[in-house]
């Protein structure tokens, strides 16, 4: 892969974000330190980081939202507000050692999300 001054930024800025942003956020970011950056470009180049594992992308039925942290780890989707947080705890393992016992599948992992609402929609 090339390496390109514009997905670098994309990528640190999506590092440095813990609020899983989607395109259209990241975008108008990535506005204030890089002016000419397109929204074409913000989609490609969140296509190829999300095809080589750097980063994920994270689907809920409406607009896709990309977290830089490709390390699999929980999710809360709030319901009022659309966010997606990260949950800090550990995975759990025996899920995928269940998950084995009902089905004829070697489970290699499982990807989690929570849904309900957010602390900051609940006050």
């Amino acid at each position: 892969m090339k390496h390109s001054a514009q997905r670098d930024a994309i990528l640190e800025e999506l590092c440095s974000r813990k609020d899983h942003p989607t395109a259209d956020e990241l975008y108008w970011s990535l506005r204030q330190i890089m002016p000419n950056i397109s929204m074409g470009t913000v989609y490609r180049n969140l296509s190829l980081l999300t095809e080589t594992g750097q980063i994920m992308r994270l689907s809920y039925g409406g607009a896709d939202h990309f977290d830089g942290n490709p390390q699999n780890h929980y999710h809360l989707h709030c319901t009022s507000c659309n966010r997606v947080y990260d949950i800090e705890m550990p995975m759990c393992s025996k899920m995928e050692e269940d998950a084995e016992k009902h089905s004829k599948a070697k489970i290699t992992n499982h990807i989690l999300t929570f849904i309900g609402i957010c602390e900051n929609c609940q006050n």
